[in-house]
């Protein structure tokens, strides 16, 4: 790749990244209910979930899902439902103090929240689409296709887990003013689950264009 087609891929990647889209939302969503470390580790998460997209792509998962129609249906609708799942589960989580609602949430494994960040990543199809059309452009014919492709797609993804970070960063230095208001605990609660819930529904009922 030329020094000029490798400089637009970084703006092209960042571009995308940074731009606010369902992962953000939940990652942000994690950051404000369950504080930093819970953010951290859902970035931690989504990105090898979105990096086993990318090596998904690259090894025909992006056609296969481009076919079948029904491959792509199934998992995009696991993957709708498992955010559902975990805005229902965010909604029934301890509180830090056992028996008061209006407390911040306890905070929750970090390993779990990987887990967890790992899987909505990996059963969003629209992420292994989106690589299957964004890396070929800047993919040179005389190199093997299939390095190219996670090369280029892990690059994308630290991209992507930066711009997360950064979100994750922003994000936690607001909770504590939104804590300081009265009943915003409780009502982040509500409001982290509402908006997981929320993108349940968005990804079982939107097409294949949106990806992060």
């Amino acid at each position: 790749m030329s020094s000029t087609a490798f400089m637009a891929f970084l703006l092209a990647s960042f571009v995308l990244a940074v731009t606010p889209g369902p992962g953000v939302l939940y990652i942000v969503t994690r950051t404000l209910a369950q504080g930093r470390a819970a953010g951290v580790g859902s970035v931690a998460g989504v990105a090898c979930g979105n990096f086993l997209n990318a090596v998904g792509a690259s090894i025909g998962l992006a056609a296969l899902f481009a076919v079948s129609s029904l491959a792509f249906t199934l998992v995009k609708f696991a993957g709708a439902a498992y955010l559902v799942y975990l805005g229902l589960r965010l909604l029934r989580a301890p509180a830090a103090r056992p028996g008061n609602a209006g407390e911040p949430l306890a905070p929750a494994p970090v390993p779990r929240l990987f887990r967890e960040g790992l899987l909505v990543a990996l059963l969003n199809p629209k992420t292994t689409l989106f690589f299957a059309a964004f890396l070929p452009q800047f993919m040179h014919g005389q190199a093997p296709a299939l390095w190219q492709a996670v090369g280029l797609g892990g690059l994308f993804v630290a991209i992507a887990a930066c711009t997360d970070l950064a979100y994750v960063l922003l994000a936690a230095s607001v909770a504590p003013r939104l804590s300081r208001v009265a009943g915003a605990p409780a009502w982040g609660r509500w409001v982290g689950a509402l908006t997981l819930i929320a993108l349940g529904l968005a990804s079982a009922l939107t097409g294949q264009r949106q990806a992060r």
